[in-house]
């Protein structure tokens, strides 16, 4: 999934509708892809990681506003499972 379709369903799950953030939005795509691959995962362009990717960023979005934001159960759930199933898969 390229980051204009994140970008895209982004701000659709942030009800944004303009495009004054948009450069400030696909900052947070790539800061998402980068904490993501930190974790020892690896993105291709499937639908899957790009829906992953949106939701870290929604994710690091809403934790600017809140500071006291905890990482949701379901992001750190999905990411758990795909870095199991990744090393399982290498093994």
């Amino acid at each position: 999934m390229k980051n204009e379709d994140i970008l895209k369903i982004l701000k659709t799950d942030l009800e944004i509708s303009g495009g004054s953030r948009d450069e400030m939005l696909g900052n947070m795509i790539e800061v998402a892809k980068a904490a993501i691959q930190r974790e020892g995962i690896k993105l291709n362009d499937s639908v899957d990681d790009g829906m992953l990717v949106e939701s870290y960023a929604a994710f690091l979005y809403r934790k600017r506003r809140e500071d006291a934001l905890a990482m949701p159960r379901s992001l750190r759930y999905l990411l758990n499972n795909r870095l199991l199933s990744e090393k399982g898969k290498s093994e």
